[in-house]
């Protein structure tokens, strides 16, 4: 695989990457794709929006009433990378961790990082200590831009860490104030990295996908731009964190290609996300299907009626839900399906195209394919693993799996689907061990290792449960200590120590007592079986 001269100083994502036999094919098929071979994506997103719709276009809103131009943003933004630059001596190619919630000074931060040549490594603020450390010692961050509000665990798991933080005294904001704004981003090899983006594998062990600057402007040349089709009039808002790579296309990357505006929410409840939509006169939504039936359940579909663009990723979107969501408020939801490995959605259908119930066809610029255990296409309408590849693909930073994920040039999502004669690809189930509730990917592995820290637990087994509201839920089996005794509030002890070792969204919602586990006669966790189990309870 031949690269580009990279502007890096700090050459360490180079020296991680896969080796070039391990990559996926990359396929450049629409003219839009065929970039230069300098290019920086904070420089080609940020200063292009400013130069074409205006520096006093509104651009990033809070639910609390803050309000940033694109001139803002970028003022802010180039003061950052000024920041990083010559209070904390960052150089190209160093890592920076990113840690907070949505809001606007995570998004300056993420621009300034990039056009300082920067990596970034995005973290949710729901991450403990522990999975911080875990993530740290993998990427190897030189300096860490933190919400105020997160501190103590960041410099809990990894101490020593340069930090700056923003939102309180003497942070990000003073020293932005302090410098002129006035900075010449990097000129970076289309080529280099520019993100790291953390996910869970079955096993719990995180691994880093690594994007490169090109990368992040081509899921909108073809998500955003053949399927979104977003405009200046725009008002986007969503759920997921931007440490998300589904959060960073729908909340970053297409509303600032199209010179839209984004209101950003920290958190919100159904109901609160609903009446957000409705104030701020919110068009394009991105949220998991949960979230889309928790508003109708809210009693809100009156709210979410000026909604012109919905997308919905994460888990499968059920039909029933496709149908009650067009019933209640007129919305045709786009069902995505897209892989933090590929950065972004990859199959999709919008407007008349789409087929309830459907994921839809390959995006522009992508191809996917059904394959069989021998790596050859099955006919239509039979199942098999979804494989895909297009202009981006994934690189795994430095990860044996790599050669599991990608086979024959083609990327493996781990799903399995059916295609029809159509074209259209639908959902069958995942073919691993991850569960994909609320949006979420939790490795049911991650979930037993918190619960075996408890002194009760002596054995437990960790598997996804059908369940009418959400979809799908973690339950965990769980065979407890000689004398204690299993009662609901073990139950809700447990769950509750989950949320203190673990992110709490990944607690298990059902715990279920038993004797004992089954296990192969080798001693090997028959999860199959207890997945079974779940889904007669």
């Amino acid at each position: 695989m031949t690269l580009s001269p990279s502007a890096h100083g700090d050459t360490f994502c180079r020296d991680h990457l896969p080796p070039g036999d391990q990559w996926p094919e990359l396929t450049f098929s629409l003219p839009e794709l065929r970039y230069p071979d300098r290019l920086n994506c904070a420089e080609a997103l940020l200063d292009a929006a400013v130069a074409r719709f205006g520096a006093d276009r509104p651009c990033l809103l809070t639910g609390t009433g803050q309000a940033w131009t694109y001139g803002d943003l970028l003022r802010r933004a180039n003061q950052a990378a000024q920041v990083f630059t010559a209070d904390f001596g960052l150089v190209p190619g160093n890592r920076v961790l990113l840690r907070g919630p949505n809001n606007p000074w995570l998004v300056a931060a993420w621009f300034g990082v990039l056009k300082a040549g920067g990596v970034v490594v995005t973290t949710m603020p729901l991450l403990r200590p522990r999975e911080i450390g875990v993530l740290a010692s993998l990427t190897r961050p030189s300096l860490a831009v933190c919400d105020h509000r997160f501190t103590g665990d960041l410099a809990q798991a990894v101490p020593g860490l340069p930090a700056v933080s923003y939102g309180g005294d003497d942070d990000l904001a003073s020293r932005c104030a302090a410098k002129d704004g006035s900075f010449q981003a990097v000129a970076t090899a289309a080529d280099d990295v520019a993100l790291l983006a953390p996910t869970s594998g079955t096993t719990g062990k995180p691994k880093a996908t690594m994007h490169f600057h090109r990368d992040v402007l081509a899921i909108d040349d073809t998500f955003g731009r053949h399927v979104l089709a977003a405009g200046p009039g725009d008002v986007f808002a969503g759920t997921p964190p931007v440490a998300f790579t589904f959060g960073l296309g729908g909340l970053v990357v297409f509303p600032l290609r199209a010179g839209a505006s984004v209101l950003l929410l920290e958190r919100a409840s159904p109901g609160e996300l609903a009446d957000a939509i409705a104030a701020h006169g919110v068009t394009a939504l991105f949220t998991a299907p949960t979230m889309y039936r928790a508003m109708l359940a809210a009693g809100r579909p009156g709210a979410l009626t000026g909604l012109r663009r919905c997308v919905s990723a994460g888990e499968h979107l059920p039909a029933a839900v496709w149908e009650d969501f067009r019933r209640e408020t007129g919305v045709r939801i786009i069902d995505g399906l897209g892989s933090t490995e590929l950065l972004h959605i990859f199959i999709a259908a919008a407007g008349d195209a789409i087929r309830p119930g459907s994921t839809g066809v390959a995006v522009p610029g992508y191809e996917a394919a059904v394959l069989g255990g021998d790596g050859k296409p099955v006919p239509d309408g039979t199942a098999g693993h979804l494989a895909v590849k297009g202009p981006t693909g994934c690189r795994y930073l430095a990860d044996e799996r790599q050669r599991r994920y990608v086979t024959d040039g083609w990327n493996l999502t781990g799903d399995t689907y059916v295609r029809d004669g159509d074209g259209y690809y639908w959902y069958q189930a995942r073919t691993d061990d991850m569960i994909i509730t609320a949006g979420y990917n939790i490795a049911g592995p991650e979930v037993e290792q918190a619960l075996l820290t408890h002194p009760d637990v002596l054995e437990t087994g960790v598997v996804g449960a059908p369940d009418l509201e959400r979809g799908t839920i973690v339950k965990a089996y769980v065979v407890l200590r000689d004398g204690v005794a299993a009662s609901p509030a073990k139950a809700a002890e447990l769950q509750d120590f989950c949320k203190q070792v673990i992110a709490p969204y990944k607690y298990p919602r059902a715990v279920e007592f038993t004797g004992e586990l089954p296990r192969t006669g080798t001693g090997k966790l028959q999860r199959y079986r207890l997945r079974e189990l779940a889904a007669r309870a």
